[in-house]
């Protein structure tokens, strides 16, 4: 059984098993507009700003790993490499990936790839589900979603990440999906208010649909959140995203 967090993010285990001073991990953010990496220490502390680049598109498997190749090749030295994706990721493999080109990606091994190509051992996780380690306190149901190019989401219960739901996919309102509704394109459409009054909704049906004790609303577009937030619903850095590297190692470390 994985160990529980307390409300630091970090679980008891940890505290007693601190990792190698030596021990720095890689953090990729792979985003449908923007691929963005940090290193971080063995605390899950960025020791470099982030780097960024504009998503190539289209970005088959072969142009996005050349691209993070030159992408973390400035960056200080790591021993490890954690990634988070916009799709469904299942023991490293891609399952899904709408916004970077479903056929090219469907079934590719990214993380064996990457182990490859960068020379580290590598993990790869759904980007809603990364950036939920770095956010999550550990405690009852914590819902992530975060908004940008598309709508991604993650879901924990007191600390273990559940299975993957792709609610941005699932049917919202007028015959549309989470995505259609609140992705980027929706947003350029119809302005920030009306996209302020379609994310209410959607709070409101997932509120239903999940129970969560807190929810974290995350990505790019969620600095455009300008209604009044109750105080189980926080806004969260892009940060996290990256921060969320570190745990993703240490949960891999104990589920063996």
């Amino acid at each position: 059984m994985r160990s529980k967090h307390n409300s630091s993010g970090r679980s008891s285990t940890d505290r007693k098993k601190s990792p190698s001073a030596s021990v720095h991990t890689l953090a990729i953010d792979i985003g449908g507009t923007g691929l963005k990496a940090s290193v971080l220490n063995p605390e899950g502390e960025m020791v470099t700003e982030r780097v960024r680049v504009e998503t190539p598109h289209p970005c088959p498997p072969e142009v996005m790993l050349e691209t993070l190749s030159k992408l973390v090749a400035p960056l200080p030295a790591y021993s490890r490499v954690s990634v988070g994706f916009p799709g469904v990721v299942r023991k490293g493999k891609i399952i899904t990936a709408h916004n970077l080109g479903e056929d090219a990606w469907k079934g590719f091994d990214l993380a064996d790839a990457l182990t490859r190509q960068l020379g580290k051992p590598a993990h790869v996780l759904n980007d809603a589900e990364m950036q939920g380690y770095g956010a999550m306190k550990g405690e009852g149901v914590e819902l992530v979603i975060t908004l940008g190019t598309g709508v991604g989401s993650a879901l924990f219960e007191d600390g273990q990440l559940a299975p993957h739901l792709e609610i941005a996919h699932h049917p919202f309102r007028k015959g549309e999906t989470y995505e259609e509704q609140l992705g980027i394109k929706a947003l350029r459409k119809i302005g920030k208010k009306r996209w302020n009054r379609r994310l209410q909704r959607a709070i409101k049906a997932l509120r239903v649909l999940t129970n969560f004790d807190h929810l974290y609303l995350g990505g790019g577009n969620a600095s455009k959140v300008h209604f009044e937030l109750p105080p189980e619903i926080t806004i969260i850095s892009n940060e996290s995203g990256m921060k969320g590297g570190i745990w993703l190692w240490r949960e891999h470390r104990s589920t063996k």
